[in-house]
Parts: C-alpha cells; structure tokens; sequence
C-alpha cells in the first residue's frame, strides 16, 4: 500500500483520539479513516488487511510500513519529530518516569478493557458479566494507584504537555467516566480537563464526541 500521507485507521472516542491529538501538536497533515465500532472485526476490511488484530490505531505510513499499538506511534512520532517531541529528551530526569507510566498504561490499564469491553470474546457467556465486572473493578484500583504517584505541575511531569498527558485526557472520557475521576482521582482528572480545555485539540475532541 503506497500513500502519499500517513492513514490512520481509527475508531472514534478510542485509543485513536489519543494518537490523533499527537497528530494535531506536531502539526501534521494525516488521512482519517474511522472505522464503526460494529465493523472492526470484519474479515474483509481494510484494518485485517494490515493489522491481523484489528485493533485501532493503526498508522499506515506513505511507504506502505504498518505501526500497530498506541505507545509504538508515540515513540515512532516522538523521534521523528525531536523537536516538539512528546516525550522528554533522553537525558532529561523525567524521562524514565515518563516510559514506565506510558509503558503502564497500555500493558496494565489497557487490557482491563480488551477483556472487559467484550469478555464474551474469552470466556463463556455464563461469566462474561463477572469478567466484565472484575475487569471494571481492577481499572479503578489501577487508577487509584497512580493517583499516588502524579504531582500535575499543571501536567502529569511537570510543566510541559506531553504524551501521558494526552492518553490521561482521552482515557478520563472512557469508564468509569469523568465524574468518577473528579471524585476519586482529583490529580488526573485535572490534567484531563486542562488537556480537554486546549485550543489545538478541539477538532480531535468534537470529532471523537468526548466529553469531560
């Protein structure tokens, strides 16, 4: 597949906005292709084509490369654009604070809801709801834990935007919702609100339909 700007699979209010704001902060110019959240599993779409999980995001590049899973296109995005990275510099002190929550939040948050979303996908119907149930239950132990652990100086590391910041904003919209954060996580949900608040993201916000 030759392009002649990066595509985007995406599904809207997913872990795509996420990569869509990226998209918006460094200022670049990328094809949309939402998918219905009805349809992503479908044998004969384009996603499968590319991405034998079908799952979104997926970055198809102009060379026709495949970049599959949130945090792989925010590395990728963060080294080819240096200069407005969303990541902090290598010898910057944040810097491996800032890969072990990354590198949390999609290896301990996520798969709370790739099992939880549809649990009837991995275990029988009979337990589906209890998966559904301990999964939800889990994220939010997981939420209280790294509410101990941000200090927002307004952002999650301090004083500049960056990636966490983004994925906080977006997954704040996602359950158990914005008014439990405000309630039971006060430290993040004031980093996604002041994300949510930004100028340069609201065509992403409006697209994705999230709210705060």
């Amino acid at each position: 597949m030759k392009l002649r700007k990066p595509l985007l699979l995406a599904a809207k209010g997913g872990g795509s906005a996420i990569v869509e704001a990226q998209f918006a902060h460094y200022g670049l110019d990328v094809d949309l292709e939402y998918i219905d959240w009805d349809h992503l599993r479908d044998d004969a779409g384009r996603l499968k084509q590319v991405n034998p999980l079908m799952e979104v995001p997926t970055l198809v590049l102009p060379s026709g490369q495949v970049i599959s899973e949130s945090a792989a296109i925010t590395l990728y995005l963060a080294d080819v654009y240096p200069l407005r990275s969303l990541l902090p510099a290598p010898e910057d002190a944040h810097r491996a604070e800032c890969l072990r929550w990354l590198m949390w939040l999609v290896c301990a948050v996520y798969p709370t809801f790739t099992y939880g979303d549809h649990p009837e996908r991995f275990v029988d119907k009979a337990v589906a709801g209890q998966l559904k149930l301990s999964t939800d239950k889990r994220r939010e132990v997981l939420w209280q834990q790294f509410e101990t652990q941000i200090d927002p100086g307004p952002y999650a590391l301090g004083k500049d935007l960056g990636a966490l910041d983004l994925y906080l904003a977006v997954m704040c919209c996602w359950r158990p919702g914005p008014a439990w954060f405000a309630e039971h996580c006060p430290k993040m949900y004031s980093v996604a609100a002041r994300v949510a608040a930004l100028a340069q993201f609201q065509p992403v916000w409006q697209r994705n339909r999230l709210t705060w």
